[in-house]
């Protein structure tokens, strides 16, 4: 790929402000890796536009020059989705500069924003106005309401909310020929044709660059109770779930598992985090009931299911937050986990979904496998047991080179993906497909649902510029 010439670079410039226009090393670098440090891109140039007519220009521009375009959020990723390619001159769009909230409507729900607000000043404005914006992440406090639509993102709340898919009614987009489509419609019921919006949440910015979003707001819950659980074994926690959903119905909005490694890693490694259970136990459940009347009744039905678990054996041992601090202490825990494994040296990650019922037979499955080929392997695999989203996470055994253990990754996503496909899951539950899962996409997608998703990409992006490679490897 050419270099960029340095008059483009300065036509581009000129759109944004030269302060809005990035070129020294030092002030690109923050761009170009992500979280995890598996990939590292590069770019001549990164942009930071301010109006959805900065973000049309620039498009505009790319279009007629065939400049590549990587849009970025908050850089938070874990698929390099939103990183620049190494040694193309793809050219870095960040949406940071974009972060007004446009609109907020209590009584009609919605709460109208640009794609560059961080995730918790959304949640902020929400509960300002006495209402919820549900979607929880870890990375929440930096991450970008356009990157959490371009990932079709989850969190913890996906059991009673849904995902991001489900959390919005309508979508601003500048297409890469710098055209913008608004679609910032507040309509629960709208079947006049294609449904454009939920093309563009999921695709990772490679269809156009989501500027805007009205995002659906719920009352605010009057009781809330989080309870910490310990068990046996997956199966139990299992048969837990399944009485706290018939117990509980939509009043249950967490059930996260959780494996004795990951509650040892985050104490070891994460300030403030305890075990808040007396002794050790194989497996933990994080329930979590929401009501709309009380906190009395979210508390008597936390109780409820507690006592009866406890007297039937299913639970070993439990304890009910008494206080919003504390249940915040036990959700950070929780949140905890992924980056309380860092310290313990290499770690490969898998983002898998499978049916929630083949839960325990998925990872009874995985982890023999998983061993067979790294003994030593600490597996620490934990998620959102209500949606069957499991993070699959195995750390290096004890001293091994951090090095050649990551140089396996591609082994292991073979033995755990394939696992997962036996099951007929996913391989990317929330987190996406980017850079990391491209080529694994084709060969677990059929050839039909890889061409439609080709004509898709061609029909929006005929000239390739649109963050190309991520999702789908571009036909030249």
């Amino acid at each position: 790929m050419t270099m960029p010439s340095p008059e483009l670079i300065a036509s581009f410039a000129d759109i944004v402000g030269p302060a809005n226009a990035l070129t020294a090393p030092a002030d690109i670098a923050p761009y170009l890796v992500e979280s995890r440090g598996l990939y590292k891109g590069t770019t001549p140039l990164v942009l930071k536009p301010g109006s959805v007519a900065e973000v049309s220009a620039i498009m505009k521009l790319a279009s007629a020059t065939g400049t590549p375009i990587v849009p970025q959020g908050g850089n938070t990723g874990h698929v390099a989705g939103q990183i620049p390619r190494t040694g193309q001159n793809d050219v870095v769009l960040s949406l940071q500069r974009l972060n007004r909230i446009r609109d907020i409507d209590p009584v009609g729900n919605v709460i109208v924003a640009d794609a560059g607000c961080v995730l918790a000043d959304i949640q902020k404005a929400a509960e300002a106005h006495d209402r919820l914006f549900p979607l929880s992440l870890g990375s929440e406090g930096s991450c970008r309401i356009g990157g959490n639509l371009s990932t079709n993102a989850g969190g913890t709340a996906v059991l009673a909310y849904g995902n991001m898919r489900q959390l919005c009614l309508g979508l601003e987009v500048v297409l890469p020929t710098g055209e913008v489509w608004d679609g910032l419609r507040r309509l629960k019921k709208d079947n006049t044709g294609y449904d454009l919006r939920d093309l563009f949440i999921g695709a990772e910015g490679t269809l156009g660059v989501i500027t805007g979003a009205v995002l659906k707001l719920f009352p605010r819950p009057r009781g809330h109770q989080v309870a910490f659980a310990g068990l046996k074994s997956v199966a139990d926690a299992l048969t837990l779930f399944d009485r706290a959903s018939s117990l509980a119905g939509q009043a249950l909005t967490g059930f996260e598992l959780m494996p004795r490694l990951g509650v040892e890693f985050t104490s070891k490694h994460i300030p403030g985090v305890r075990d808040p259970l007396p002794t050790p136990h194989a497996w933990y459940a994080l329930i979590d009931i929401s009501t709309s009347d009380s906190a009395e009744s979210a508390t008597r039905m936390m109780e409820a299911l507690l006592e009866g678990a406890l007297a039937d054996g299913l639970v070993e041992n439990a304890v009910i937050a008494a206080n919003e601090t504390q249940a915040k202490a036990l959700w950070h825990m929780r949140e905890s986990m992924s980056p309380a494994q860092k310290p313990e040296g290499g770690s490969i990650k898998h983002d898998v979904s499978v049916p929630v019922s083949s839960i325990p037979a998925f990872m009874a499955e995985a982890d023999a496998a998983v061993m067979k080929a790294i003994p030593g392997a600490r597996i620490c695999s934990f998620g959102h047991m209500g949606d069957g989203n499991i993070h699959y996470n195995i750390s290096q055994p004890v001293g091994a080179d951090k090095e050649a253990f990551l140089g396996r990754w591609r082994e292991m996503n073979a033995i755990v993906h394939g696992i997962v496909l036996r099951y007929n899951g996913s391989i990317s539950a929330e987190h996406g497909i980017g850079q990391l899962k491209r080529d694994e996409l084709a060969e677990v997608r059929t050839p039909i649902e890889i061409d439609l998703m080709q004509r898709i990409k061609h029909a929006f992006d005929p000239a390739g510029i649109m963050n190309p490679d991520k999702v789908l490897k571009i036909e030249r």
